[in-house]
This record gives C-alpha cells, structure tokens and sequence, in this order.
C-alpha cells in the first residue's frame, strides 16, 4: 500500500514551496523604507537645542524639522526650521513628536520659497558653523546654524479620510435596517 503523507507533508514538499518564500522575503525586505543616500553616514548625536548653547562648531549634524521661513541671498538660501526627532528608517522628520529645538541652516545657491514653503519637512546634513541670534517674538532666540551639504525636501504627506464607515451592523439592535424602530418603526409610519 502507498505511504501516505499529511496535508503539512505535502505541503512542504510541493516544488513550489521555496520560490514562494523566496519572493516573499524579496518582497518583505523591498517595503522597507531607507536612508536615502545623500543623507546616509555618521553624524553626532546632538539635537539643535543643545548646540544652541555653542562649543560644537565643526560638528557634523543630520537634523530636520518643519520650514519656519526660507530666506534666500544673493549667494545662499536659509531655511528656518522648527526640529524635530528624525525616524531611524528614512530619516524623515516625525512630524507629531515634540520639538527639539530651532535651527537654521543655509545652502549655496537659490532656492525657491514658493516650494521651500512653510510647513514643508526637510532634513539636512552638513557642519555646525556655530548660533546666530534671531528675534522669535520679542525674545532672542540662539539659533544653531548648519553649514548643509545637502537640504531634502520630503513629499507632502498625504492625508487619508478615515471618517465614519456603517456598514449596517454597527448600530445598538444588531443588524441592518432597525433605524427608527426597524420594521415595527416603518410600519408605524414613525
């Protein structure tokens, strides 16, 4: 009489089994989210709140941050930025966390503050050139300044709708069509 195998057993020896886990794992490892390369390699760790006590110029920072303001000159451009802590998989600002502090950081060349927006999240690497002193308010406010190599705009986020979805089950008398006392309701003419 033939052997029989379980279901499991077949399974696993079916040919198909490794190029599914194969594109599986592919799969899996290409969703995630990266570095992008012009703002990969070491930096220190130090937020703008702490360099804006000085003593650091000549660090290389990576920050980021919503735009304040973007100023440009006839030599560089000078984004104000609100920071923000940076997510460890893409370095994107993560935009719902406390600040950490203001910063500035100015770039050769001209960039356009009709895309440079406020509001707009961008990270930055480059050199601490030491604090430059900017009035925010009345107060007097010590601004760490980045010498930055390279300034990342970041896409809009795109904003979902998750408003109220009732497919029927959702309501107190367990089923679809028991609004306003349900057929007893209708049939009262209530």
């Amino acid at each position: 009489m033939p052997e029989k195998y379980s279901p499991r057993e077949a399974i696993m020896n079916t040919r198909l089994l490794k190029p599914i886990a194969v594109a599986l794992g592919t799969a899996l490892l290409a969703s995630c989210a990266t570095v992008p390369k012009d703002l990969a390699g070491q930096y220190a760790r130090i937020t703008p709140q702490q360099a804006s006590n000085g003593g650091v110029s000549g660090t290389p920072v990576r920050w980021g941050g919503t735009i304040i303001q973007t100023e440009p000159s006839h030599a560089d451009t000078c984004f104000y930025v609100l920071g923000k802590p940076l997510a460890s998989n893409d370095a994107r600002p993560e935009s719902m966390r406390d600040s950490i502090g203001r910063f500035v950081a100015c770039k050769r060349g001209f960039y356009d503050p009709e895309v440079y927006a406020k509001g707009r999240e961008i990270t930055v690497s480059g050199m601490l050139r030491g604090v430059i002193t900017r009035k925010v308010g009345s107060y007097e406010y010590p601004y760490p300044r980045v010498e930055a190599n390279v300034v990342h705009l970041w896409p809009l986020r795109v904003a979902y709708n998750r408003g109220y979805y009732n497919n029927g089950w959702n309501d107190p008398f367990g089923g679809p069509g028991w609004g306003r006392l349900g057929r007893l309701g209708r049939a009262m003419g209530l």
